[in-house]
């Protein structure tokens, strides 16, 4: 990896929101911690160590595939953090018991909710089949339905989320 490569690495690091980044190839090795507080002495490499790492990255140098790779995986990674910071404004109604879930009575009725619905507190949102009984699963939020999580027909466990909310 080229010196200019590593300044650009450390500037997306440094402006993003990630606290740590580690990057092994080869004999190259990278890793940055911005969540450590150290006094400014700690942070200090001598000179005869930069010139040692320098001459490591040199020869290794890394294909401009994999310096892509590496931006794709930071893009990704602010992605995540962003959604995460999303999700952190939406509510989550999770599955009471282990079942099969429908989102509609039958095949032939639609389903319950959709996304962009809003619903009520107490409104039968799925219905989750247990043992051979259906358990239609009531809203316990009032807000919009901001997505479904789960599958038609699929298997779900107790705790596993099925919607997003949005509260009202």
């Amino acid at each position: 990896m080229e010196f200019e490569q590593i300044k650009e690495l450390i500037t997306l690091i440094d402006t993003s929101d990630l606290a740590f980044f580690e990057l092994s190839d080869g004999n190259s090795h990278i890793k940055m911690d911005k969540s450590l507080n150290r006094g400014g002495s700690d942070n200090t490499v001598s000179t005869a160590n930069d010139k040692i790492i320098t001459e490591q990255v040199v020869e290794k140098p890394i294909s401009n595939s994999t310096n892509n790779e590496m931006k794709k995986v930071i893009k990704e990674e602010v992605k995540e953090e962003v959604k995460e910071e999303e999700d952190s404004n939406l509510s989550i109604i999770t599955s009471p018991m282990v079942g099969t879930f429908y989102s509609a009575a039958s095949p032939d009725t639609p389903a319950f909710v959709k996304v962009g619905d809003i619903i009520s507190k107490g409104k039968i949102i799925c219905i989750i089949e247990a043992m051979k009984l259906m358990n239609e699963i009531e809203s316990e939020y009032n807000g919009e339905i901001v997505e479904c999580l789960i599958k038609d027909g699929d298997m779900v466990e107790y705790g596993q989320p099925l919607f997003k909310i949005k509260e009202a």
